[in-house]
């Protein structure tokens, strides 16, 4: 019995070591904001949002708005902005529960939400229209966007983009958030946060632990993992084919040929819906083609931006 019960303490024990281990508090707002923010004043209210917003580059230039994808923030684009910044304006922003975004004020993140905002963005910059370019989930808010705000939007980059129904996300229905995911609320702790994220690339090395703190720290900010979770309860997809087929202006596809997120073969998909498409086929990239080889996208990108000028 004695063993027993020494077995039971010693059980209890691991237990408690291991969920000290697990627990993982939001970060300080203000501590995150000194190492993430450039300055004050990309902090902005934007109708009822309160935003992470980076606008640089000449304010008579084009303008290029990027849109982050899942879990993710402004940061995602740097390599592409800081190249693109001398000759565009680029604008950035994080959504709101992401990066040093507050979380939307009534909680709704629905794509209709979300379109909302962009339009609000553009307004408050003074942008008539834009070259609009977005990331898995943002590449969906991008071509809906598209869809929806034509007269808004000059041209169209599509990385990676969400939109067709895959396991767990059917047409017409939310997707059911398991209780294990659920759990990401109380526990976070980093080593288990980079082996979820290192198959979003081929390269598993390009995962370095500065880039592993910047997302785990994103995730940590005050409200952000119950915006991803209800971001993930409120996504309903619906055929995108009607939508896509209505989209005349010129488009870009970046797709990195080993994405394990959203299947490359998704790319065909896109070009027989999209009238005035091209694809950008990266081998050895994986689904976040502007981190792990940026040079390659943005060759692409550069190209089409070139070529579409004026049209």
């Amino acid at each position: 019995m004695k063993i027993l019960a020494l077995a039971g303490g010693i059980s209890l024990l691991a237990l408690l070591a291991l969920a000290v281990w697990l627990w993982t508090p939001d970060r300080d707002r203000a501590a995150l904001e000194a190492v993430y923010l450039r300055a004050p004043g990309e902090l902005r209210q934007v109708g009822p949002w309160r935003l992470h917003l980076r606008d640089t580059g000449p304010r008579d230039a084009p303008a290029i708005l990027f849109i982050h994808g899942f879990g993710s923030s402004l940061h995602t684009w740097e390599a592409w902005a800081t190249a693109l910044e001398s000759t565009y304006r680029v604008v950035r922003f994080d959504l709101p529960g992401c990066g040093l975004s507050d979380p939307d004020p009534v909680g709704d993140y629905t794509d209709e939400r979300s379109l909302q905002l962009i339009v609000a963005v553009m307004d408050s910059l003074g942008l008539a229209k834009a070259s609009i370019a977005g990331h898995s989930i943002g590449g969906r808010l991008a071509w809906t966007f598209a869809a929806r705000h034509p007269e808004r939007v000059e041209r169209l980059v599509l990385v990676a983009p969400d939109g067709f129904a895959s396991p767990g996300f059917e047409y017409g229905r939310a997707a059911d958030v398991p209780a294990s995911l659920a759990l990401m609320r109380y526990m976070l702790p980093r080593p288990l946060l980079t082996m979820s994220l290192e198959p979003a690339y081929a390269d598993a090395s390009v995962m370095t632990p500065a880039l592993a703190t910047r997302y785990h720290e994103m995730m940590l900010a005050p409200g952000a993992r119950e915006a991803m979770l209800a971001r993930m309860r409120q996504t309903v997809l619906t055929d995108p084919v009607p939508q896509l087929r209505g989209i005349q202006v010129p488009t870009l596809l970046i797709w990195g040929k080993q994405d394990a997120m959203i299947p490359f073969a998704n790319a065909d998909d896109y070009l027989g819906a999209l009238p005035n498409a091209r694809l950008s086929a990266l081998p050895g990239v994986g689904h976040v083609p502007h981190e792990e080889r940026a040079e390659l996208g943005l060759a692409a990108l550069r190209g089409f931006l070139k070529a579409t000028q004026g049209k």
